[in-house]
């Protein structure tokens, strides 16, 4: 799973053309007068942008974001500024159309390039705007492989609702641990939380606090080293963590809190009862330390073995994010049954999990010798068999004769599918899981 840490842009950086005309006084003098033709053309530009001060919601403009160039970006909110309440010291809320909404942020004025300023921008503008060329780097930086709930179960109305709710992060930062991270997204905090430009996290039992100090003394007390709940695997430095929502409420309120600043659409549930969280966690002298979870139903009619997956971003591109699909499949398999994942999935989501299944269905097709069924693929994996029937009918794997599928597996195609599929990530060790499946536990 790739790092995407969402930075704020440089409250610095220089715009290209910044509100006091700076980018036109920058170049060097020119001949016949062009000294004077240039600082008109300054002042006509300066009082062009006074009339669109402060900018209103809704404007699109372009701004400069980290990597120093300009982008299209959309007003979502705007503030005024703490020193003063002049037209020219608002900060305004901005979303860039070219991104994901983790990147959205609050940026000062002299990040925007005024002269692009646009106030009635039709769809054919907007379209193109969006449409901009990145390299397969960039998109690769930008779109972050981990996990998230779709909103594809969400119409029209209620989706407009949960972008309205959630537009603006109410938290920009967190401290958990030995990371400082930027926050992705709104998360519905108590409303005592909602000024905190940064939450401070205990790491062990995620409680959250408002100021350093708070945290400092905090872990004076807190007795701690790792995620309450059993320990169900060891191996080297990695350990997964079995923790249930009805005995450890609190921590897994706090955990739901916590994952919702870095998924968009993820549900939150306040009643945690009905859960189990594994947290998969790395492990030196100091303690355990959360890398990623996931979470799954104790009781899942629809046989949804996972609910919501995180890697936290500090952890991301190590393979966690494909460990811990991994984990739940085996999970899957020590209850005896086929599992999925809850639905709907985000179009990320849905990639992250074909890439997993991809790998496995290929590797066993690879291996066997004669003929195999779907029902026997399923059994060995715990992948269920619709799941199994898109996957290789999407690679071309599949055909249907005299009624039944037939799985056609030509030894130099699955080379070329594994070859584009990649690595693996990391691998569970199965004969380091303890674990006894819910419904048999005392």
């Amino acid at each position: 799973m790739g790092s995407m840490e969402a930075s704020t842009a440089p409250e610095n950086a220089s715009a290209a053309a910044g509100a006091g005309g700076t980018a036109c006084n920058g170049a060097g003098a020119a001949p016949n007068g062009g000294g004077m033709e240039r600082r008109l053309r300054s002042s006509a530009a300066s009082a062009s942008w006074a009339a669109h001060l402060p900018l209103e919601v809704g404007t699109r403009v372009m701004c400069r974001w980290r990597d120093q160039k300009l982008h299209p970006v959309k007003v979502i909110e705007r503030r005024k500024g703490a020193s003063s309440s002049s037209p020219a010291d608002y900060e305004y809320y901005v979303h860039y159309t070219e991104f994901n909404r983790r990147l959205d942020e609050w940026v000062k004025l002299e990040q925007l390039d005024l002269d692009t300023v646009e106030t009635d921008v039709d769809k054919k503008v907007e379209d193109k705007a969006t449409s901009l060329k990145m390299t397969r780097h960039q998109k690769r930086k930008i779109d972050e492989t981990h996990v998230e709930q779709g909103h594809e179960e969400l119409d029209a109305a209620s989706l407009r609702e949960h972008e309205e709710f959630t537009k603006v992060k109410n938290i920009a930062k967190i401290e958990l641990g030995r990371y400082e991270i930027d926050t992705w997204y709104f998360s519905p905090f108590p409303p005592e939380y909602n000024d905190c430009p940064k939450l401070f996290f205990c790491e062990f039992c995620l409680n959250f606090m408002k100021r350093k100090e708070q945290l400092q003394r905090h872990m004076k007390k807190c007795d701690l080293k790792h995620p309450p709940g059993d320990e169900i695997y060891r191996s080297g430095t990695l350990s997964m963590f079995e923790v249930d929502g009805k005995k450890n409420k609190v921590y897994g309120q706090n955990l739901c809190y916590l994952a919702k600043l870095f998924l968009d659409h993820k549900t939150l549930y306040y009643d945690v009862d009905l859960f189990l969280f594994y947290v998969l966690c790395e492990c030196d002298d100091r303690g355990c330390h959360m890398v990623g979870y996931f979470s799954k139903e104790k009781h899942s009619e629809e046989s949804y073995n996972l609910a919501c997956i995180l890697t936290l971003p500090p952890y991301q591109r190590k393979g966690y994010g494909k460990f811990l699909i991994a984990f739940s499949y085996e999970l899957s398999k020590k209850e005896g049954k086929v599992g999925t994942p809850e639905r709907p999935l985000s179009d990320l989501g849905l990639l992250s999990y074909k890439g997993y299944w991809t790998r496995v269905l290929l590797e066993i097709l690879k291996k066997h010798k004669g003929n195999i069924s779907i029902k026997e693929l399923s059994d060995m994996t715990a992948i269920k068999a619709d799941d199994i029937l898109n996957t290789l009918q999407s690679l071309d794997l599949i055909q249907y004769r005299k009624g039944q599928h037939v799985i056609c597996a030509d030894p130099k195609v699955l080379d070329r599918h594994l070859k584009a599929v990649g690595r693996g990530g990391l691998d569970v060790d199965v004969s380091k899981l303890i674990w006894t499946p819910y419904k048999e536990q005392g």
